[in-house]
């Protein structure tokens, strides 16, 4: 689909670049024009099949949810107010056990919706039933990469290789990165083999890292030394990687990341509901690392809500810190936008440029909690909400706009079998 966007405020996401007025053409699935609506006159229009008047709002990359759990969702608001071993053994496990690979489709597919209503448009999804999933996001022409989720509790070095062979040749909108749980579900031999793995197919590797201060003093009895030490020490990250949370880390952790070019996925709505602690996100941006911003599951935020995000990774740092100049917003904003795609290895849709996947968002700055346009990138991580999301573009096409989905699939049918899905687990 040819689309143009016109009259829009434009915030490409270029270092160093502010918003300006102009235009944006999109030739089927990328970017053909970024300009002024001036130096629009001087190009050969193509022909376009929607042309979109913009009303002076602004476009934006979309957001990349960099840390999820999507078929999560069948377990919001069911195991709240406990610490989290507590919630993860007693709660999530024994309700997970009892999912199926068509429970998960439609629990993603539901995830999805409230993906775009936030103006995601890609997510770093780990979880079970990874054909499901991926069957939900191309059945709704949605962007995902999927992680790996290899532990004890299933899953081998051959899993890896196989899922990275499939998803990675599976759709154009899917794609798949090396992963597995975490240090304390994962016995040390298949963590060493995971290691090769990664070092055979030269690719990174991604986990839960050091979410809480109980897994790293589990860790230090185990091993000695702390999760991303120990994991460094036996060869994982030969070939970079991250690590989602990365809450509690020391000063050893912090040169190591440094060393093997390691990300961080911060999730702070989720680590301040179970109490996990607040991830020292300016240290790693001090240091030189990318980080990028994740809801996690469901259960445990419970809200797939990107604005909220951006505004407690500021918050949080502001408030531990003391000091109400840490963690400038604009930086937040770049980590919900470019941090998470860099992590994600989605370097074509990061920004707003000729040659880029049209991966798009339109905020509505004309509602009240956008006015005055004193500052609109500020707004957008202080006061900006999924009120404000007009549109979310995939691929070159518009899956939810002014509050309605285009992703083929009945809301009412989604809603009708996950409340179905549930009912039948209790």
């Amino acid at each position: 689909m040819n689309t143009r966007f016109y009259n829009c405020k434009i915030l490409t996401m270029l270092e160093n670049d502010n918003w300006f007025d102009g235009e944006v053409w999109v030739e089927e699935n990328r970017i053909c024009f970024v300009g002024t609506c001036e130096e629009a006159k001087n190009v050969t229009p193509i022909d376009f099949e929607r042309e979109i008047d913009c009303k002076g709002n602004l476009l934006m990359p979309g957001f990349k949810n960099a840390h999820t759990h999507s078929a999560m969702t069948f377990l919001r608001s069911f195991a709240d107010d406990m610490p989290l071993q507590d919630w993860l053994y007693k709660q999530v496990f024994p309700m997970e056990a009892k999912l199926t690979g068509e429970d998960a489709y439609w629990l993603s597919i539901l995830a999805i919706m409230e993906y775009l209503t936030s103006g995601i448009t890609s997510n770093f999804d780990m979880y079970m039933h990874m054909e499901d999933c991926a069957r939900a996001s191309s059945a709704a022409g949605f962007r995902t990469v999927l992680c790996g989720n290899v532990n004890d509790f299933g899953g081998s070095d051959d899993t890896l290789r196989e899922e990275n062979e499939k998803f990675n040749n599976y759709d154009e909108l899917i794609s798949y990165q090396l992963g597995f749980h975490a240090e304390y579900t994962t016995a040390k031999p298949l963590m060493e083999s995971i290691a090769k793995v990664s070092q055979e197919l030269k690719k990174p590797v991604f986990l839960h890292n050091s979410e809480t201060k109980a897994e790293v003093e589990g860790c230090i009895e185990r091993y000695g030394t702390t999760p991303t030490v120990f994991l460094n020490e036996i060869g994982m990250f030969e070939y970079g990687g991250g690590g989602f949370h990365c809450v509690h880390i020391t000063n050893n952790d912090l040169k190591v990341m440094r060393e093997k070019n390691l990300s961080v996925v911060t999730n702070p709505g989720s680590n301040t509901k179970l109490a996990s602690g607040i991830c020292p996100v300016e240290k790693y941006v001090n240091a030189g690392i990318t980080v990028g911003i994740g809801t996690d599951g469901p259960a445990s935020n419970n809200c797939l809500d990107m604005f909220r995000e951006m505004f407690l990774v500021t918050g949080l740092q502001k408030l531990s810190q003391n000091n109400a100049a840490a963690m400038n917003a604009d930086e937040v904003l770049k980590m919900a936008c470019v941090g998470g795609a860099k992590i994600m290895g989605l370097n074509d849709c990061d920004s707003i440029a000729v040659g880029k996947l049209a991966d798009l968002i339109i905020i509505d700055l004309n509602r009240p909690n956008m006015q005055p346009l004193n500052n609109i990138t500020k707004n957008i991580v202080y006061s900006g909400s999924k009120e404000n999301v007009k549109l979310t573009m995939i691929d070159g096409e518009i899956k939810y706009e002014d509050g309605e989905f285009y992703i083929g699939i009945d809301p009412d049918l989604v809603y009708r079998k996950v409340n179905e899905i549930i009912a039948s687990k209790k």
